[in-house]
């Protein structure tokens, strides 16, 4: 009774709505929110609270914006976006060691892991829809 062709027509509107909403979520908080914020003296106290220089943070904030633009524009090369997601990646990971490091097991030590979900679901969605092109 039911057409494959909707059904799959179905399944990529849905791949696309997950990948926009993850992807968005990633952009704001990865891409937005550092280059308003990132000079601020709470953000570079944070930092210095994890022990980072403070030459490190103008650093990655460049490369998290720079990264957000490149998961968000959709011709970017997907080598580049690659590189984007791995960074990020790394970034949530040792972002989530570095507080359980110093601060030790405490609920803002999760903030990255939940990160980490919204990119992989965006990286598993960026390649189903790429299958389906």
């Amino acid at each position: 009774m039911y057409n494959f062709k909707i059904n799959e027509t179905y399944s990529v509107k849905k791949e696309k709505i997950i990948f926009w909403t993850t992807t968005g979520i990633l952009f704001l908080f990865q891409g937005v929110m550092p280059a308003l914020t990132g000079h601020t003296e709470m953000a570079k106290e944070g930092m210095r609270h994890l022990g980072y220089p403070d030459y490190f943070a103008p650093l990655l904030n460049i490369c998290k914006v720079i990264g957000a633009l490149i998961l968000i524009v959709p011709k970017a090369p997907t080598r580049y976006k690659e590189w984007a997601y791995a960074g990020f990646g790394f970034d949530f990971i040792f972002a989530c060691a570095s507080i359980i490091a110093v601060d030790g097991l405490v609920a803002i030590a999760f903030a990255p892991v939940i990160a980490m979900l919204f990119l992989i679901a965006s990286y598993i969605t960026y390649y189903k829809l790429q299958s389906t092109k």
